[in-house]
């Protein structure tokens, strides 16, 4: 991911914020200007809890070159409390430790470093309860 995009998405990623339908209720992260469910446009914005479970997950040996430091590494789907899913890295855990239906808390650490002047991008990952 590039800088720019990167931060770009820095509300999401720093402080977990999501887009709550005004309309129905549904919570999308990352945060939508169309709800899936009603096609309602007005949402508010919601921060999203930082408990969860881990549904699924796959543990990853090849890696993109930002994560080659990492390999093998873990990449799971968490539902949050009240039923947001994200996908995101599993840390702290042995690939042979991972289990689905993990209690997981997320938090914010650095995802990796981009270019040669090593600009850090941080965001959350899962990081098991316990």
């Amino acid at each position: 991911m590039f800088p720019a995009r990167y931060w770009r998405e820095i509300p999401q990623r720093y402080r977990l914020e999501a887009a709550r339908c005004t309309r129905c209720g549904k919570t999308s992260f990352p945060p939508r200007r169309v709800c899936a469910a009603c096609r309602g446009r007005e949402s508010e914005i919601v921060r999203l809890p930082l408990h969860g479970t881990l549904l699924t997950y796959t543990v990853q040996h090849v890696s993109p070159s930002n994560y080659s430091d990492l390999q093998p590494f873990a990449v799971g789907i968490v539902e949050l409390e009240g039923g947001v899913r994200i996908t995101t890295q599993v840390v702290d855990l042995g690939p042979d430790e991972i289990r689905s239906g993990l209690p997981v808390r997320l938090e914010f650490r650095r995802l990796f470093s981009h270019g040669s002047h090593g600009v850090h991008c941080y965001g959350y990952k899962a990081v098991p309860l316990g």
